[in-house]
């Protein structure tokens, strides 16, 4: 699992996505309906909707017998399509953390690494994308804090790690990054800790796709006061964005297109309530030299 892992702009899901556009374009082209594909292919309906949803990826011998109903008989262009669906069924770098990680977070991932947008406000931490591997391991060792469980701490210190290389990639999202000031306040780990993780917040908002944002205890009350939340926008398919919710009875992601515009609209009040980008560098900078 190297760094280079993390430098893939071509996501499984980015694949996906990819393919599935392809197939219901010609769909279309050939004035074929969804359940007239399905019966064809004896496949359920479920079936079909996830894959023109890029919920899951469709085998290479299914793909061969659905390209001659497309109309696709051009061996070059078949050939193409196979070797994207082959690809696009590869398992990513964060599956090696099935069974370590929360599952929604493994979800997560996988929907950042194929998003155009990604907007997080954040009340209590520092997002775990941005945290630094001491931060990181501090606020982890609260979940973890059994001798047995020392090689998942490890593990999950070091998804958070490799999950970082999402913000630098070639042809990454744009990442808006919205902190509550009590997330500057509580001290994790140490002062010096705190310290280090608040310029390494400062260097990460120099990056052209990384806004870094806080809400000043000043602005008062505001719609992020219910919780965390982050929102996953995809530009080709806007009715497809996502929306993650933390919460003390675990992780859950809505699909539904309201819920997600409600939470873009609360996201957007939240950031009209915050320091302006430079002024919160500026915060943390000053953070950062009040905590050494």
């Amino acid at each position: 699992m190297g760094d280079t892992d993390m430098g893939d702009s071509t996501s499984p899901l980015m694949l996906r996505r990819r393919l599935r556009t392809e197939l219901r374009t010609a769909r279309l082209d050939s004035n074929l309906t969804q359940e007239q594909v399905a019966k064809a292919m004896e496949w359920s309906m479920s079936k079909m909707n996830r894959i023109e949803k890029a919920k899951s990826g469709i085998s290479a011998n299914d793909l061969k017998m659905l390209l001659p109903l497309y109309g696709i008989t051009d061996k070059a262009r078949a050939e193409e399509l196979v070797a994207l669906a082959r690809e696009a069924r590869e398992s990513p770098w964060w599956n090696r953390y099935k069974g370590v990680a929360p599952e929604k977070l493994l979800e997560l991932i996988d929907y950042e690494s194929a998003a155009s947008a990604v907007s997080q406000f954040e009340p209590m931490f520092v997002p775990g994308i941005l945290q630094t591997e001491e931060y990181a391991r501090a606020v982890l060792q609260v979940h973890y804090d059994e001798k047995s469980a020392a090689e998942r701490l490890a593990a999950m210190v070091d998804l958070r790690t490799r999950r970082r290389g999402l913000l630098t990639r070639e042809n990454a999202p744009h990442f808006a990054y919205v902190l509550d000031e009590p997330v500057i306040n509580r001290v994790v780990g140490s002062s010096a800790v705190m310290s280090r993780q608040f310029q390494h917040l400062a260097n990460l908002a120099k990056l052209p796709n990384v806004t870094i944002q806080v809400v000043p205890f000043t602005a008062g009350l505001h719609p992020g006061m219910k919780g965390p939340f982050e929102v996953v926008q995809f530009a080709d398919t806007p009715d497809e964005n996502i929306v993650f919710l933390e919460g003390p009875r675990g992780d859950f992601i809505s699909e539904d297109p309201e819920e997600t515009e409600n939470y873009l609209e609360a996201f957007k009040r939240i950031t009209e309530a915050s320091l302006g980008p430079s002024d919160s560098v500026k915060r943390l900078l000053q953070a950062a030299d009040e905590m050494t």
